[in-house]
């Protein structure tokens, strides 16, 4: 034996050594004077590193001892001690055993027995890990077994193995982890990036919770593979007991199918299947879904519910098309034998925006972003999807048509020109009613197993006053049109002038369809002109400010500014002889105060000579504290205000911009720093001073000091009884997250109606006087439900790391059924996802509702 640990530890220098199969040829001496062995393989070597290396030529082994690291291509093998025997081609590694493969992957053990190659042999005391790093996480999945068997580095054979993407524990490495699949064998097939577990037991804190005889998963690596999802389990009164067991094709690498079976006790089977697509420049996609029911007397009869009906489905679809840079296309669609369908047989629509409006919405269309333009075209489908939803009242919007651009002005004027337009067409079958105030006046009311069921409401009288037109029947088309320049000049002394011209013309072609159902009640209300109507909007106008600014030093940068906008232009013409779809959403309020035009859509204009009066003070210092105050009002100086002669949806009136001098707003807003904000916005009655309108609350992050976000926010509206509301409302909204520790965390929202016992009254009087009238029905009884009412509450918690996450979460809102009446919706969600093997819900209604949506019962 010859050593040479003193020559390394002397020269400090890497050894190198060609170790293959049997030796080619004779020795030869290294340039500085170290061995060095050829192979069979030219090319192939094998570099060792270590604090004392042993050439035994006698044996023909290799012995690398202390700190031995050896690298054959990507792999790296390390331990105490590593021999290398020729004659077989085999690597005998004992003691901390590291071995790190190509893509990172790390395998420790006790006792290792390799080919040369590291690709094949044996490994006792076996633990492994595989990282994988993903868009937005790291996921590491973590093997372990008492011993073993890698063959030709595709494919690992674990005996007595487990399996986890949980962390050790860094203090007690002993315990077990969170969760962990222990098996009698395990395969990780690398070629084909999927793990195999024979006989094997899922564990929660090392407590055995479900038995698993044989299963296979992907490994970490895959993002799309072809084979089972994770179950989800149904059960319900009108559906009864169930499963779905989603199925996922891998078509390609750009497309793919899921296909997935549901059965159901009670109806049958329902089908769902997926197609995915992604192309060069986008993706689609499109779902169907459709049951041959076996039971539909589970559902209400028609027009409650979908209790004739044998066959029900649905089709959605989405797509994103990016063109160019400038230009993109798309859509979302959907389509459903019923509106009941996708809520009774709970199948997640991408389409509905919210819980509280219960519509999908069907859109396609095209946009175009310039510099300082801009292009989109639409068209809309809104499906209703309550019971109170009546389709003949929804319109089918298309064209929309909007396009806007900005340039310079002529030298001569400077400034900036801005050219707005819009082209808007719809069609709807039933003129939309509202009564006013509110009433309970229905179009329908069936009546079943006794229960009487009220749909479609209406007005009790047709004439101004005491209803309203929120959508008029037929077509009704609108081309509008808006040229404005406005330049800003800053004087001397800091006064800012801002002149501002603007000439809007508006074309109408209205086809008022006066016959079927009530259509022909309108012209009680109003006149409508027909055919093709114009309107023409020149206004010029001047915005002044002059901020006087004062730095205070550590008290901060105080800055008062005065403010007054005039803007004169000849009086709205056509008041109420128009349509008005787009126009309803009038919020006057600090944030509208200086607008030119206060109407949120074209199709009102705001005519008359009017100013905008106001005024605010802020105030920002070097710590970070900032506040702001607000306040102005709006003042009709000549010619008719819009907002005193209301359209055929009384917009306008009870919007505190109806007398010649409005309502006061102001805004007051603190912000200590930037995670705590404090805001009260207010509308006061210009008469006395008032609240009209009311909206205060607050938000804030105390992190890093306190792991809590809350929101709290009360908001009251005085009554607007010309607009349908006869009374106030009034309600609070508050919303908080609290982290426990660093995985723990629970949160809750509340949604609390103040006035809802004001909307009971009135409807128990509306009942009384209805039967004291027809003497029809039994008596009604009045039944106070509190000054505090309980819209709507989530509570819940969960817990979530690096390899799981659990959520416990309890919702309860508040639901108006088909027979009128508000009943609680409860429903308790559990959900558990262990990544990389995937996640499942457990989805519980625990109320007992007397009549739902389109369902007899719920559970």
């Amino acid at each position: 034996m010859r050593k040479v640990a003193d020559i390394l530890r002397k020269a400090g220098l890497l050894v190198m050594l060609a170790l293959a199969a049997p030796l080619a040829g004779g020795l030869s001496a290294h340039a500085q004077g170290l061995p060095e062995l050829r192979t069979g393989k030219p090319g192939d070597k094998l570099l060792v590193e270590a604090d004392e290396l042993i050439y035994d030529n006698d044996h023909s082994t290799v012995t690398a001892r202390g700190n031995a690291e050896l690298h054959y291509g990507p792999r790296t093998l390390q331990a105490n001690r590593v021999r290398y025997d020729r004659n077989t081609g085999r690597v005998f590694a004992e003691g901390n055993v590291r071995l790190t493969e190509a893509d990172g992957g790390v395998v420790t053990g006790e006792r290792m027995e390799l080919t040369d190659d590291f690709k094949t042999g044996f490994v006792d005391a076996f633990r492994g890990q595989q990282t994988v790093q993903r868009k937005f996480e790291t996921v590491r999945t973590r093997f372990s077994a008492p011993r073993a068997e890698r063959l030709n580095g595709e494919q690992t054979s674990f005996e007595s193995g487990s399996y986890t993407a949980c962390e050790p524990c860094k203090d007690h490495p002993e315990t077990p982890p969170l969760w962990q699949i222990k098996a009698k064998k395990i395969i990780h097939d690398n070629e084909s990036h999927t793990v195999y577990f024979d006989d094997s037991t899922l564990e929660l804190a090392g407590i055995p919770v479900a038995y698993l005889p044989y299963f296979e998963a992907p490994d970490p690596t895959v993002k799309r593979k072809t084979g089972f999802l994770t179950p989800r389990f149904v059960s319900t009164t009108a559906l009864g007991t169930g499963v779905s067991i989603p199925y996922f094709v891998d078509l390609a690498p750009n497309f793919d199918l899921t296909l997935t079976p549901t059965v159901l006790s009670r109806q049958g089977l329902l089908a769902q299947g997926e197609f995915r697509q992604r192309v060069d420049n986008g993706f689609y996609n499109l779902r169907l879904s459709g049951i041959s029911q076996t039971t539909p007397s589970a559902f209400l009869p028609s027009p409650l519910g979908a209790g004739e009906r044998d066959f029900r489905g649905s089709v959605e679809s989405r797509g994103r098309f990016y063109i160019n840079p400038r230009w993109r296309a798309g859509w979302d669609l959907v389509g459903v034998t019923d509106k009941w369908f996708l809520d009774n047989y709970r199948i997640r629509n991408q389409n509905i925006t919210t819980d509280y409006f219960r519509e999908a919405t069907s859109t396609a269309y095209l946009i175009g972003q310039g510099d300082r333009s801009w292009f989109e075209a639409r068209g809309y489908y809104f499906k209703g999807l309550s019971s109170f939803d009546w389709q003949k009242q929804q319109p089918i919007v298309a064209p929309v048509i909007d396009y806007d651009k900005r340039i310079n002005g002529p030298a001569e004027i400077g400034g900036e020109v801005r050219f707005q337009a819009n082209i808007t067409s719809l069609n709807r079958e039933t003129t939309q009613f509202q009564g006013l105030p509110r009433t309970s006046s229905y179009l329908l009311s069936p009546s079943y197993k006794g229960t009487s069921y009220a749909l479609y409401q209406t007005c009790t009288v047709f004439q101004r006053g005491t209803c309203a037109v929120q959508g008029l029947a037929g077509n009704n088309t609108r081309a509008s049109a808006e040229l404005s320049w406005r330049r800003s000049f800053i004087d001397d002394i800091g006064q800012k002038f801002t002149p501002f011209a603007y000439l809007r013309t508006d074309a109408f072609f209205n086809s008022t369809d006066f016959s079927g159902y009530q259509n022909n009640l309108v012209p009680q209300i109003a006149h409508v002109d027909q055919g093709l109507a114009g309107r023409v909007m020149p206004a010029i106008g001047l915005d002044y400010r002059y901020p006087f600014v004062a730095n205070f030093g550590a008290l901060g940068v105080h800055t008062l500014e005065p403010i007054g906008q005039i803007i004169a232009r000849p009086s709205e013409t056509r008041i109420g002889h128009l349509p008005n779809e787009d126009a309803q959403s009038l919020v006057f309020d600090d944030t509208s105060l200086f607008e030119w035009d206060k109407f949120s859509g074209y199709d009102r204009v705001e005519g008359g000579v009017r100013t905008n009066l106001g005024g605010q003070y802020s105030v920002v210092t070097p710590s970070g504290w900032y506040a702001n105050v607000l306040f102005g009002e709006s003042i009709q100086l000549a010619g008719v205000n819009s907002f005193r002669r209301g359209d055929i949806a009384n917009v306008g009136l009870d919007s505190g911009l109806e007398t010649q001098r409005s309502d006061f707003v102001g805004r007051f807003q603190v912000s200590p720093n930037q995670n705590i904000t404090f805001i009260t916005r207010a509308r006061f009655n210009q008469s006395d001073f008032h609240v009209a309108r009311l909206e205060t609350g607050a938000t804030a992050r105390f992190a890093p000091f306190l792991p809590l976000t809350l929101s709290a926010f009360y908001s009251y509206y005085e009554a607007q009884p010309l607009l349908g509301y006869s009374h106030y409302r009034e309600g609070v909204t508050a919303t908080a997250t609290y982290n426990i520790t660093p995985n723990w965390f629970i949160s809750g929202s509340l949604l609390v109606d103040l006035t809802h016992y004001l909307d009971v009254r009135n409807t128990y009087q509306d009942a009384l006087t209805s039967y004291l009238a027809n003497s029809v029905g039994t008596v009604p009884v009045y039944q106070n439900p509190g000054r505090f009412y309980l819209s709507g509450a989530s509570f819940g918690g969960g817990y979530q790391d690096e390899c799981s996450t659990v959520s416990l979460n309890y919702i309860n809102s508040a639901i108006a059924t088909a027979t009128g009446v508000r009943e609680r919706n409860q429903t308790v969600l559990l959900r558990v996802e262990l990544k990389t093997l995937g996640e499942a819900d457990l989805r519980q209604n625990v109320s007992t509702a007397i009549a739902t949506d389109g369902i007899t019962s719920v559970r």
